[in-house]
């Protein structure tokens, strides 16, 4: 072993609490182990073997695999003395290695095999139990496996993809057995959370991970914890969710816009779901059960809360998010499982603003200070026959979203009309045409006798949707 020469020269003793001792290693017991959780620039877990007076250390980004399944990434590192066996502290910001680290687990260990490519070992920790190997792959780059099977048999990975269950429109249920939420208006998001790294999925399947930086640091509270939560995207303004205000963070791609923009419009991920724990479907167990699970990981943080429930009288829920200025409640039945991708009479909305989404199929040019641009918008629902007229809006744009929308426009432009049937003359007259595919949101009053949307106001533009997701309201 090359003892601990880089370990001191990456270190000055005057500045950081860790062990640096000055001496040659001396052995110990020799078969001692220890797993950190350091929360340093990344968070990962440094696994470190005793090997001839120091503890040989591996860096793995998502902590030991939970089942033979999968194997985690181990970078090499350099060796570390046996007293940061029981370091437990923080590295000071700026020295190497800044950040917490806490001892996640430790114990002793038996050896089957150590050669310079290939390291296997029995852990008995506290937290972990199991027959391991470590292999190399090239450079400082090595795999960690799981060899025998997970303390539970029934362990499941992570699962790729859950679509988010959806509520229907209704009336406030009149019988016991169902809880309150408040309605959030925002952007829906499924979040999978393994080894501490975070990926989001919006409703219609988009990674929007590089979009909402905050949720790293979801994955660093939750650490090892395996978890699939849904919830709500939401910005807030004096208290109350804005979700024009949202529509500034909804189109970002670029991770370095998406940073500046966290600061400037930040938002807050209402979880209201657990899908899946620590290697179990959550999906068959009741609502109530996935509720109780979910306070249960304490979930508070900076960008992130735990939604309220309650199950007061739902009139006085209803009345309350109006005083409160919410969106409206969703209605959820106590022994409803989790239906993925369905809308079910289990899950009831209740808005206080009538709202729709609508399929953007052409535009008509404004005049005045308008003149040159987008006047206003022709939208359609979907139905089984085609695109079906619902009217115009030409209210609530923003200067911003008027250039986005004549962009993104111009790139779906087409010469004939998509909605179903014939027009009236006085709307085909200066429309210019497009390709069904933008989904965007009004508010509006009521509709009329033949199916128009009156007094629509424009919500934004929802990127979220596909216009397969657009149903009548």
């Amino acid at each position: 072993m090359a003892g601990l020469r880089e370990y001191r020269g990456k270190r000055d003793p005057t500045r950081t609490p860790e062990p640096v001792p000055t001496g040659d290693p001396e052995p110990g017991a020799g078969n001692t182990f220890v797993v950190q959780e350091h929360h340093a620039t990344a968070l990962h877990w440094d696994f470190r073997l005793e090997r001839d007076g120091v503890l040989v250390s591996w860096a793995i980004p998502k902590g030991l695999p939970p089942d033979p399944k999968t194997n985690h990434l181990a970078v090499h590192t350099e060796d570390h003395p046996l007293e940061y066996g029981r370091f437990d502290g923080d590295i000071p910001a700026g020295e190497y290695g800044g950040g917490s680290v806490r001892i996640w687990d430790h114990g002793v260990y038996d050896l089957e095999k150590w050669t310079d490519r290939e390291v296997k070992v029995i852990l008995h920790g506290e937290r972990v139990d199991g027959r391991f190997v470590l292999f190399k792959t090239g450079g400082k780059n090595w795999m960690i496996h799981r060899m025998n099977v997970a303390a539970r048999p029934d362990w499941q990975p992570l699962p790729e993809l859950i679509k988010p269950m959806l509520a229907v429109t209704g009336e406030l249920p009149e019988k016991a057995g169902w809880a309150y939420e408040m309605k959030w208006d925002g952007v829906r998001a499924v979040t999978y959370v393994e080894g501490g790294r975070v990926r989001a999925r919006s409703r219609n399947d988009r990674d929007i991970s590089v979009s909402y930086p905050e949720l790293r640091a979801l994955g660093s509270q939750l650490g090892t914890t395996q978890v699939v939560l849904d919830g709500e995207l939401v910005a807030f303004t004096d208290g109350r969710p804005n979700f024009g205000t949202l529509q500034q963070r909804m189109h970002v791609a670029d991770a370095r816009t998406a940073r500046r923009l966290a600061e400037e419009v930040p938002v807050v991920y209402v979880i209201f779901d657990l899908l899946h724990l620590e290697g179990r479907s959550l999906l068959k167990l009741p609502y109530s059960h996935r509720r109780g699970l979910l306070e249960s990981l304490e979930l508070t943080g900076p960008s992130w809360q735990t939604a309220p429930v309650f199950h007061d009288s739902g009139a006085d829920v209803l009345a309350a998010s109006a005083a409160a200025g919410m969106e409206g409640v969703v209605a959820k039945q106590l022994d409803s499982t989790y239906a993925p991708g369905r809308r079910s009479p289990s899950w009831i909305k209740l808005k206080h603003t009538r709202t729709q989404e609508v399929v953007i199929g052409g535009w008509h040019p404004g005049n005045g200070r308008r003149a040159g641009r987008i006047g206003s918008l022709m939208m359609g629902v979907p139905s089984p026959d085609g695109l079906i007229y619902v009217g115009q809006v030409g209210t609530g744009f923003t200067e911003r979203m008027l250039d986005d929308l004549g962009a993104r426009l111009r790139r779906h432009e087409r010469k004939t009309s998509p909605f179903l049937g014939e027009l009236p003359s006085a709307i085909r007259r200066d429309a210019h045409w497009t390709a069904p595919k933008l989904v965007g949101e009004v508010a509006f009053s009521e509709r009329t006798s033949d199916g128009l949307l009156r007094h629509p106001a424009w919500r934004g533009l929802r990127p979220d949707k596909s216009p397969d997701d657009v149903h009548p309201e």
